[in-house]
Formats: structure tokens, C-alpha cells, sequence
């Protein structure tokens, strides 16, 4: 009776893609939306588009690619391009999700848009301290155990986070801020602003991140009884349709929302200032607490999902360290890198995002179209090593000035003049292509002189 596997149906689906909604929406993803919104003026919904693909599309994708391939996360889809690169590539994304640069963030965004304004610069440092070690606090309570992050984000955290946006979407519906149809577009969203849309959605850091879930969707969804590789494939696409689907609703409303604020405020730096004013203009004071409190609870759920999914990878693949070492480790570390500050977080993880994720979209690609060339290992490298260069060179050329400014990353970086869309970050499309083209021909010119050869052996 034990190994009956109990069948999954709505009610099952809602839960996982309450869950997944959870661990993705951070106050990032609030936040980055609305700054795009104020940037894109009149242009907000083609810039959404934009944005939409890169903040839900690819997403959906990683997590589809892990329905296509049956993997029990990252190392699993990287293992094609060989044990060593997987898990290099398995590190970079649990260090950069997890501990240096994603989880820290989830602490400093919130405290940052919810609780700096009111405090002096004196002040703050000590107050984020006390902020970030109760946050993380409940960070490790709420992840000790993986299967636990369905009752604590699916359950409790995200409908409460739901509930104070749906009041400041009921307000901004019915009392508009007028103006974003006749505001002028900013700089590069004039005629490129699907483009810069596109880039704006790096910043999420759910492509890489639904790669890392994928490990605690699996285990979620075998925890509901779950056992056949089909019926847990299925499950997380269809989980990972309804979830992804809430959150492109709301980016796409939160677009809208920055974009009619510019009759009344200024483009702000970044969305947590434009929040902070769209929330005090409808409700004031309470509009700002219920900011504060929301933004809170959504990191809380993506730092419990990044928490967990990072102890579980490495769990896995080393498995002589403890789930429980390794989820202080990212609870402990997050907490430090935490206090040195977001502008600091952000200055560094932005040149690793650069060289992540032209990996990470070729990997979920070349996953998802694996069947078509019977997952042949030579179209995963000549694809790979064609992607990792430039990626590199958008990494440098990314990275703070005592980097980029360099006179040897200088140098380096008069490569990137024989590449097109190098000055928007996307010179690696054009090389990603060459080698999966190489690839395939290597495939398929090698499986027709195999069949011929068999033919003339039959005759």
C-alpha cells in the first residue's frame, strides 16, 4: 500500500504553484517592474513584453526543461557537457542564488524600501543588523526541512502577501494616476524598449533561479506522493504554469502602475523609491507599512526557496555534508553579506548575472530540444564553449571599475568590437547560435554516415 502512488489533481497543482510563485516573486520582482514602468513611459507595454520573457518566459522554461529531461535539478542538466562543468556550473549558481549575492538581497531590499527612509544614515547599519538577523532567523526556521517549505510558502506566507497587494492594486485601479500614455520614454526605450525590457528582467534572476528550484519542486511534489519520473514531470509543468501565469499578471500590472506615476513623481533610481511614493499617495503612513510588511513577507518566501534549494543541491551532490550544515552555512553567510549593503550586493552580482545567464538559456534550451538530437554531448559543448567567451567578456565589462577599468580588462574587452549587440550585453547570441549550428551538423552529418554504413553492411 505504501507504493501505491496517490494521484495529483488541482488542489495539488494550486499548492506547488503557490509554492513556486513564492520562491520567485522576491521584492525584487516588485520592485523592478514598476522602476521599467517609470523608464518605458508610453512605452510600457512593449517594454513589458519584453521583460515578460525574460522575467517569467524563460522561467516556465527551466522548469519545463526539467519536466523534458526528468532532472532532479541543475547538475543534472548540465551533466551533458561533462561531471566537471556541471558541477562548476551547479557552484556558480548555488553561490550566486544562494549565499553572495540573491539571498542577501532578499534581507536589503525590504529593509531598504521599507524602514531606511524613516532612519538616519547613522542609524541604519545598526538597524539592518537587528532586521537581517530576525529575518534570517526565520529564514532557517522555516527551511530546515524541504519538504516543509510547501506549509510555510504555499500555505501561510504568499496568500498574505496577495492579500496587501490586491489592496494597492484596488486602489491604483480605481483612482489611476494618470500619464504614463503621454510621457516621453527615457533613453533606449524609444525604439529599443522590448529590448531593454529584456535586460531589465536579468534582474530577477529567475532563469538561473527556476534551474535551483527545480531540486525542491521535485522533492515537494514526491512529498504529495508523487513517485512515477511522468507524473512528477507533469505535475511541475502544470504547477508552473499557474504560478509563472499569477506572476506575469502582476508584472504586468506593476508596469503599469510605475508608468501612470509619472504625471505626479519624478523617475525614481530604482522601483522601491516609486513604491514607497505610490503607496503613500493612495494610503500614506498605512500605505507604507502595508509596502514594508509586503515586501517583508515576498522576500521571506523567496529566501526560505533559495535557502532550501541551496542546501539540497549541495546536499546531493556531496552528500557526506548534512542538509542541515549546509543550510546554516547559507542562512549564516547571507546574514553577513546582508549587512555590507545592497549597492555593494548589486555592484558585484551584476557582472556574475552577465556571465550566467547566457549559459543558463542556452542550457535550457538545448535541454528541451535534447530529444530532438538524442541529447548528442557534442551540441551541448560546441554550444557551450561558443556561448562561455563572450559571456565572459559581458562579465568584465560589467564588473565595478577597479575591474572593467583595468588596462588589461581593457584589452580584453576590443574583442568584443567584432561582435554585434556587444554594447547591450547580448553579443553572445550571435556565437550561441554558430555553435549549436556546428553541433547539430557534427550530429546529424555523423548519425546519416552511421546509417548509411549500416545499409551497406545489411547488403
Amino acid at each position: 500500500m505504501n507504493n501505491q502512488e496517490t494521484k495529483l489533481g488541482m488542489k495539488h497543482y494550486i499548492i506547488i504553484g503557490s509554492m513556486l510563485f513564492g520562491m520567485f516573486f522576491g521584492a525584487g520582482n516588485l520592485i523592478f517592474p514598476i522602476h521599467l514602468g517609470q523608464l518605458a513611459g508610453s512605452n510600457w507595454l512593449i517594454a513589458g513584453i519584453g521583460f515578460l520573457l525574460t522575467g517569467t518566459l524563460l522561467p516556465l522554461l527551466a522548469i519545463i526543461a526539467i519536466s523534458v529531461t526528468r532532472s532532479s535539478g541543475i547538475y543534472d542538466l548540465a551533466k551533458p557537457i561533462g561531471s566537471k562543468y556541471a558541477t562548476f556550473f551547479m557552484l556558480l549558481v548555488c553561490a550566486t542564488l544562494g549565499p553572495l549575492f540573491a539571498t542577501p538581497r532578499t534581507a536589503t531590499v525590504p529593509f531598504q524600501i521599507g524602514f531606511a527612509s524613516h532612519l538616519s544614515k547613522a542609524d541604519q547599519p545598526l538597524w539592518l543588523f537587528i532586521y537581517s538577523l530576525i529575518f534570517f532567523g526565520i529564514t532557517y526556521w522555516a527551511s530546515r526541512k524541504p519538504t516543509n517549505i510547501i506549509n510555510t510558502i504555499g500555505k501561510l506566507l504568499n496568500p498574505a502577501f496577495l492579500i496587501l497587494l490586491a489592496i494597492i492594486f484596488g486602489f491604483a485601479f480605481s483612482q489611476p494616476i494618470h500619464g504614463g500614455n503621454s510621457m516621453t520614454p527615457s533613453t533606449g526605450y524609444g525604439n529599443a524598449a522590448m529590448l531593454n525590457g529584456f535586460l531589465q528582467g536579468y534582474n530577477t534572476m529567475d532563469c538561473i533561479a527556476g534551474l535551483l528550484f527545480g531540486i525542491a519542486i521535485v522533492t515537494a511534489i514526491k512529498g504529495l506522493g508523487a513517485k512515477s519520473p511522468r507524473q512528477i514531470s507533469m505535475t511541475t509543468l502544470k504547477s508552473g504554469l499557474l504560478g509563472i501565469g499569477l506572476e506575469a499578471i502582476i508584472y504586468i500590472g506593476l508596469i503599469w502602475l510605475g508608468s501612470t506615476s509619472l504625471s505626479m513623481f519624478k523617475t525614481s533610481i530604482d522601483g522601491g523609491i516609486a513604491f514607497n511614493q505610490i503607496a503613500n499617495h493612495y494610503l500614506g503612513m498605512t500605505g507604507q507599512i502595508i509596502l514594508a510588511i509586503m515586501a517583508t513577507l515576498t522576500c521571506l518566501t523567496t529566501a526560505v526557496g533559495l535557502s532550501a534549494s541551496f542546501s539540497e543541491a549541495l546536499h546531493r551532490k556531496f552528500p557526506n555534508i548534512s542538509y542541515r550544515t549546509f543550510n546554516i552555512m547559507a542562512v549564516g553567510f547571507s546574514f553577513a553579506f546582508a549587512n555590507v549593503g545592497l549597492d555593494t550586493i548589486i555592484a558585484w552580482s551584476t557582472p556574475m548575472l552577465m556571465f550566467l545567464y547566457p549559459l543558463a538559456i542556452t542550457l535550457i534550451i538545448l535541454s528541451i530540444t535534447s530529444p530532438l538530437f538524442n541529447k548528442d554531448r557534442r551540441v551541448y559543448i560546441w554550444t557551450t564553449i561558443f556561448t562561455i567567451i563572450p559571456a565572459i567578456l559581458d562579465a568584465i565589462a560589467s564588473a565595478p571599475a577597479i575591474i572593467s577599468k583595468s588596462a588589461i580588462a581593457q584589452g580584453i574587452l576590443k574583442l568584443d568590437n567584432f561582435l554585434p549587440g556587444a554594447s547591450l550585453g547580448m553579443d553572445w547570441l550571435l556565437p550561441a547560435g554558430i555553435g549549436l549550428a556546428i553541433g547539430l551538423i557534427i550530429h546529424f552529418a555523423t548519425s546519416f554516415s552511421g546509417e548509411k554504413a549500416t545499409e551497406i553492411e545489411h547488403e
